[in-house]
């Protein structure tokens, strides 16, 4: 059972309550429309407040680029404090209500009492992240030379040891599934064989999956470049689902946004991937030239549509026990980390909403017509409405805040925390 919330449940009702009147009439005139088209807005909001999506720990701070970090005042500097700033975020939203950490970031003494640490905050944890990308002080061997995949037998069995740790920290915070991206890699042509590169991150990865208890998922993230700019092992869905294969049932794909070239397609990856049961989860982000890992819906929303249209179809027709692991995953160089969350939380909802408005039976029929046209208004259809009436009553029937950010302003949360909190470090890096 949660404690009180940390921001103060008057601030919400008395900023709900002058706003709830303008909600009432915008959401009964969207459910006009959707009567029109034979929607049911009710059950849409129903599904939207059953919908949620976790939180990364490491989101709670700010980002940097490759040069610099530049943190803000009370900034949190441990899990404890990234709790906190976590449950504010799932009070105003009420849609971000697990905690995904990342270790050894977020290593403590007593991982069943931050469980508990978590629940008293209205909050669970989900996926648990291995590191083997960075390496930490009194670290036996490094990760220079790379991790599951490295030329050095000590350092493939520390990465696989890490791993194996992470399960164990994952069943005491109550997850099952461990998330494992490797930056392992070449800059340089003919710095590793290619081949024997990925048979040794396979041969590792075995021993891995081999230490998964029933009823876990380990999933394969894979991304394109960087840190390893020339190749890398596991650099694409291709090569990702190829390995989930290989290593069996538990293995599924994580797709992140941001983790692939220019302009691919990325809804045919999510339809291909479920289509063999192996769409184990989505980390959600946005991109202008890369990997940027900006906040979800600030740049492509209609791409962003596309992926859930793809993700409500999966949901619909399920292949192999779909049941995806729905992350935030951005580095927040120059906003308030809360705000961003909170902002993305209601991008990635607001697309959810908009697939599910899209006629599958219109869609279906125009598509075995090769009715091009009427296939893309079938989509087009849905993507224009404004779906905020549906968010914000979701919210508001599960006691979060109709204006989110509005409400954590109003708070002074940023504020008192600095007050209280010791100040972060102005470490170079991207984390």
């Amino acid at each position: 059972m949660a404690t009180d919330s940390p921001v103060a449940r008057d601030i919400v009702e008395r900023l709900n309550a002058g706003l709830s009147d303008a909600l009432d009439d915008d959401f009964d005139s969207l459910g006009r429309q959707l009567h029109r088209r034979g929607i049911d807005i009710e059950a849409v909001t129903s599904k939207v407040a059953g919908f949620s999506v976790a939180v990364p720990s490491w989101g709670a701070g700010r980002g940097g680029t490759r040069f610099a970090k530049f943190p803000i005042p009370g900034e949190p500097t441990n899990i404890h404090e990234k709790l906190e700033d976590c449950a504010v975020i799932q009070q105003l939203c009420r849609m971000t209500p697990r905690v995904s950490p990342h270790f050894p970031w977020d290593r403590v003494s007593d991982y069943r009492a931050l469980r508990e640490e978590a629940a008293a905050l209205g909050l669970g944890f989900d996926a648990v992240n291995s590191n083997t990308f960075q390496d930490q002080p009194g670290q036996a061997a490094s990760y220079a030379t790379g991790s599951l995949s490295s030329t050095r037998a000590e350092v493939r069995e520390q990465a696989i040891a890490h791993n194996i740790e992470c399960i164990g920290i994952g069943a005491q915070l109550g997850v099952t599934d461990l998330t494992v991206w490797v930056g392992d890699g070449t800059n340089f042509p003919g710095q590793q064989d290619l081949g024997r590169s990925l048979d040794r991150y396979i041969d590792a990865a075995s021993a891995v999956y081999a230490a998964l208890p029933d009823g876990w998922r380990m999933l394969i993230e894979h991304k394109l470049y960087e840190p390893a700019f020339y190749s890398t092992v596991i650099s694409d869905w291709g090569s990702s689902i190829l390995v989930a294969q290989e290593l069996g049932d538990k293995a599924k794909c994580l797709v992140d946004l941001g983790h692939h070239a220019p302009n691919v397609n990325i809804e045919q990856i999510v339809a291909r991937l479920h289509r063999f049961g192996k769409l184990g989860g989505f980390h959600f982000n946005d991109s202008k030239y890369g990997d940027d890992d900006l906040d979800s819906g600030s740049i492509n929303p209609h791409q962003l549509f596309l992926v859930f249209n793809e993700l409500v179809e999966a949901e619909m027709n399920p292949r192999g026990g779909f049941r995806p692991a729905y992350m935030i995953d951005q580095s927040h160089n120059v906003t308030d980390p809360i705000e961003s969350m909170l902002s993305s939380a209601e991008a990635i909802a607001g697309a959810y909403a908009k697939a599910l408005l899209v006629d599958r039976e219109e869609l279906l029929a125009a598509q075995e017509a090769n009715d091009t046209m009427m296939a893309f208004q079938a989509l087009r259809k849905a993507y224009r409405t404004d779906v905020t009436p549906i968010l914000a009553k979701a919210r508001a029937g599960a006691g979060g805040a109709i204006d989110p950010i509005a409400a954590y302003r109003a708070s002074g949360w940023r504020a008192r925390k600095a007050r209280e909190r010791q100040a972060a470090g102005t470490a170079a890096g991207i984390v």
